[in-house]
C-alpha cells in the first residue's frame, strides 16, 4: 500500500492543467473583464440619456412664458389626451368605427399624436409615469427643449436672438409640416379626402400670442 502524502505543488499544477483547456484561463479572464465592463455601462446609462434632443416638459416653458402656458392649458391640443379615455367624444368615436367605451390611453397607435415625445428621450412613457407629457405640449410644436432651453434661452441671457435659438433646435414659428405629422388622413376621425387647412387650424387650436418683454431680434 502506498503511503498517504500531501499533494505537492507539481501535483496541483498537473491537475489544473489537465482540467483547464488550452487558453482556458485567458478566455475566463477576458470574459470577466467584458461582463464587468457591460455591468458598469448598464449602471451608468440605464436611467439617464445624455442627449441635446431630450424633452423637458411644459413646466420648463412656463417659467419664462406663464401667459402663453395659461392660454395653452385651455386649448384642445393641451387636452387631447383626454379624448383617449373611455366615454370621451363618444359620438365621434362611434362614427369613426371606434369603441366609445374602450380605454385607448395605452394604445400605441394613438399615443404619438395625443402625447408629446412618445418613444423618444424624455418623452411620454405612460400616463402613470409621465403625466406632464400627456397631450400636445409646447415641445410638440417647438421641438425638444433639451437643445435650446437652458442653453441658448436662459434667464441669465434674456436678450438671446431667435436666430440663435433656431440654430440650436427651436422650431419657431411651427411649420405646417410639423402639424401635418398628425393632422392627416391617417387619423380615424377624418376621411381619406381630408384637407388640412393650416392657417385656420393655427387660429383655432394654439395658445394666444402675447407681446414679449424682449424682441429677440428675429
Amino acid at each position: 500500500m502506498s503511503e498517504d502524502r500531501n499533494p505537492s505543488h507539481e501535483d496541483l499544477q498537473e491537475v489544473l492543467h489537465k482540467q483547464a483547456p488550452p487558453f482556458g484561463w485567458l478566455v475566463a479572464g477576458l470574459s470577466v473583464i467584458v461582463i464587468a465592463g457591460l455591468g458598469l455601462y448598464l449602471v451608468r446609462h440605464s436611467y439617464e440619456h445624455v442627449t441635446p434632443d431630450k424633452y423637458l416638459g411644459p413646466g420648463q416653458c412656463k417659467a419664462c412664458h406663464p401667459k402663453q402656458y395659461d392660454s395653452w392649458e385651455k386649448t384642445r391640443m393641451a387636452n387631447s389626451f383626454s379624448v383617449l379615455r373611455p366615454g370621451e367624444k363618444a359620438e365621434e368615436k362611434r362614427l369613426a368605427g371606434l369603441d366609445p367605451a374602450a380605454d385607448y390611453t395605452h394604445d400605441a397607435a394613438c399615443l404619438p399624436c395625443h402625447t408629446t415625445g412618445y418613444g423618444l428621450v424624455g418623452g411620454f412613457i405612460s400616463i402613470e409615469r409621465t403625466p406632464d407629457m400627456a397631450g400636445v405640449t409646447c415641445e410638440s410644436c417647438h421641438g425638444p427643449g433639451g437643445s435650446y432651453a437652458n442653453a441658448v434661452m436662459t434667464l441669465d441671457k434674456p436678450e438671446f436672438t431667435t436666430a440663435e435659438a433656431r440654430k440650436s433646435g427651436l422650431v419657431y414659428p411651427p411649420t405646417e409640416e410639423v402639424c401635418r405629422a398628425c393632422h392627416n388622413s391617417k387619423s380615424p376621425f377624418v376621411g381619406k379626402d381630408y384637407t388640412f387647412d393650416y392657417p385656420e387650424r393655427v387660429k383655432l387650436g394654439t395658445h394666444e400670442h402675447f407681446k414679449l418683454k424682449y424682441a429677440h431680434s428675429r
